[in-house]
């Protein structure tokens, strides 16, 4: 049997533990087996690319961050697009049966599910494994690199906090996820932020400039937690479009600092806000997530020996599960704005910028 492994879209804690577990897995119940490491994602499969690994390889990168594998990001809306006679996933499904490949793991997020279906589609035995720090992913109840990034969030609040604390200053601290909110949301509450304000509950700027002012009575300093892909209640009819041309126009990228301008304005505080950026993609994967991708990836190992293929694992109720790629694909799991989270986080006082 020969097996492929690639790592594609953004990276995160997490994936070098994933594969190690189908590595190790693979070559302790799997006999004639070869493995190889297709680089940089879906973009060393369009090439053809790829380098054999031995069980040595994945003795010793369970604590490691990022990949060893490399990765890369490749638009979804451009792989049935022909390029010079030829599409990149005519490209893939032809390198595929070059490399003489039996199965192929792909790790990613939504993106690399979305074109795992159509690998799959066209033939190819693919299992998906579902990573993401954005946890958005349907089917299952957490992505391995979440709780990671969680951890990571957390702390570098906690950081914020001291600094903010002492000078007294509203502090608003962007954080990834542009359609879901589960990272800010959980790192928000975990942190003890004041405010919380993420892509599925669209904000209303004057609820959270009242809601700053009346809470400096009590409290000399604020933390609110922004997620990169927050909305205005204003844009919230706006296509996704719209917005970007709107605030490119404007010279920004997202609504935080724009937000912090008008919290100053309007409420006399002095207010701040910063970027965590990739810090959040980076560092090694915590224990919760290190048990959590031994658990997917030797699951999804054991799928590919009983040759069961066209899925992705899942992890549901606890358990390891999988779905079906094409019942998945495209689709997103989102905050729900009156889920338990939520209303746990309002019963304490944490306001989510909403009248």
């Amino acid at each position: 049997m020969r097996i492929g492994i690639l790592t594609s879209g953004g990276d995160c804690a997490g994936l070098n533990a994933v594969i190690r577990a189908i590595g190790l897995y693979c070559y302790k119940n799997i006999q004639n087996l070869e493995i190889v490491g297709v680089p940089d994602g879906y973009g060393g499969l369009i090439r053809g690319d790829s380098l054999r690994m031995t069980e040595h390889d994945f003795s010793d990168i369970l604590d490691r961050g990022g990949t060893v594998l490399g990765t890369s990001r490749q638009p979804f809306k451009r792989m049935t697009v022909e390029e010079n006679g030829e599409s990149r996933l005519e490209k893939m499904c032809e390198n595929y049966k070059k490399l003489g490949l039996d199965c192929l793991f792909t790790l990613g997020g939504a993106g690399t599910h979305k074109t795992a279906a159509l690998l799959s589609f066209e033939g190819c035995n693919v299992i998906g494994l579902p990573k993401t720090i954005d946890n958005d992913i349907y089917g299952t109840d957490v992505t391995f690199g979440f709780q990671t990034a969680v951890e990571v969030v957390t702390d570098s609040i906690d950081r914020i906090k001291t600094t903010v604390a002492s000078h007294r200053r509203t502090m608003l601290v962007e954080i990834m996820g542009n359609k879901a909110g589960w990272l800010t949301l959980n790192s928000g509450i975990a942190a003890g932020a004041d405010m919380i304000i993420i892509p599925e509950i669209p904000f209303n700027i004057d609820a959270v400039c009242d809601f700053i002012s009346g809470s400096r009575k009590d409290k000399p300093y604020n933390i609110i937690a922004v997620a990169e892909g927050a909305t205005l209640d204003s844009e919230a009819a706006f296509k996704k479009s719209e917005r970007i041309f709107v605030r490119t126009d404007m010279g920004e990228t997202t609504v935080t600092r724009h937000l912090a301008e008008i919290i100053g304005e309007r409420t006399g505080t002095e207010t701040r806000y910063t970027v965590l950026g990739y810090l959040q993609r980076g560092g090694t994967p915590c224990a919760y997530d290190r048990l959590l991708c031994t658990r997917l990836g030797s699951f999804a190992a054991h799928l590919a020996k009983e040759g069961r293929f066209g899925v992705t694992a899942a992890a549901v109720g606890g358990e390891i599960t999988f779905n079906a790629l094409s019942d998945i694909a495209g689709k997103y799991k989102l905050v729900d704005p009156k889920g338990a989270t939520v209303r746990s986080a309002k019963d304490i006082g944490i306001s989510f910028g909403i009248k």
